[in-house]
């Protein structure tokens, strides 16, 4: 292995090491992304890399116990490993898996040719809505913080700007989805969700804080990266339903191997993405009060 990386050109290790780097920090490589510059599709210079040198990052990662996997049928090469140490995700990027999956296999099974899956936001809101799953209407900074997550991991990428995501927000489904969640009971898990008590998401408040950390009003759990609430499996994100091993995205309580995005629940505190701005809503309130007493004669 060390014979096969002093081989290499200086150029060639920076890009291998470059590549490791980008694994552990996304979990996901895919072989062909969405290039917004050019509104189309284009082979990812990453996923051609890790590729070449697929048998020697394979070794390399298996020394800290980290396997490396390859999809070539849908173009992903991934992690998996329980000594990945990941993020953990809030209910709603949990959610949005989940739908997302949905959304997927019904175009997919639809589709004739095109593999590339679209959706918007409102629709999948909409989703949400259908299912009860949540009380209240998640606010907009919720919303941002869960796309850029998912986005993060390589599951979505929408097609307009962060700063301006609404119902009519467009976003392409990548084929990550599979991965991540590899059941096809999608529906019993998300009547599953349902059953359990809605969680009230508020505006998370945070003081002095814009790196996107912080603790969620109102959320005790990390949903979907362990085990849900007064459940015993782990749905979207953790162990799938009739399998025995969580895929995708944190440790499922009771499986021996985490793939890379998450930790288990049974944690009090949301810890948010890193890199992603969170804006906290302030209310200023400008007013000039004229301050003056008069005094009063007293004859």
């Amino acid at each position: 292995m060390i014979t096969y990386y002093d081989e290499l050109s200086l150029e060639e290790r920076q890009e291998v090491t470059a590549v490791i780097q980008t694994l552990y920090k996304q979990t996901f490589l895919l072989e062909r992304k969405f290039d917004k510059r050019t509104g189309r599709f284009q082979f990812n210079k990453d996923y051609r890399i890790c590729n070449k040198h697929l048998e020697f990052v394979r070794e390399y990662l298996a020394v800290s116990g980290i396997a490396l996997l390859d999809n070539s049928q849908g173009g992903i090469i991934y992690i998996q490993g329980e000594n990945i140490v990941g993020e953990k995700l809030p209910r709603l990027a949990t959610l949005y898996i989940l739908l997302l999956k949905l959304i997927y296999d019904e175009q997919m099974s639809a589709a004739s040719t095109s593999v590339n899956v679209y959706t918007t936001l409102g629709d999948l809101n909409e989703r949400v809505g259908s299912f009860h799953l949540l009380k209240d209407r998640p606010s907009n900074t919720e919303v941002r913080r869960a796309v850029a997550l998912l986005k993060k991991y390589q599951i979505v990428e929408p097609l307009d700007a962060m700063e301006e995501l609404d119902q009519n927000a467009r976003l392409i489904i990548y084929p990550c989805v599979n991965v991540v969640l590899m059941t096809d009971d999608i529906r019993a898990m998300l009547e599953a969700l349902k059953a359990e008590p809605s969680e009230k998401f508020m505006e998370t408040e945070e003081a002095g804080d814009d790196d996107g950390t912080g603790e969620a009003a109102g959320i005790e759990e990390a949903y979907g990266t362990g085990e849900a609430a007064g459940t015993e499996e782990a749905y979207g994100t953790g162990e799938a339903a009739g399998t025995e091993e969580a895929y995708g995205i944190g440790e499922a309580a009771g499986t021996e191997e985490a793939y890379g995005i998450g930790e288990a629940a049974g944690t009090e505190e949301i810890e948010g993405t890193e890199g992603i701005e969170e804006i906290a809503d302030a209310d200023e309130t400008e007013g000039d009060e004229d301050e003056g007493t008069d005094d009063e004669d007293e004859a």
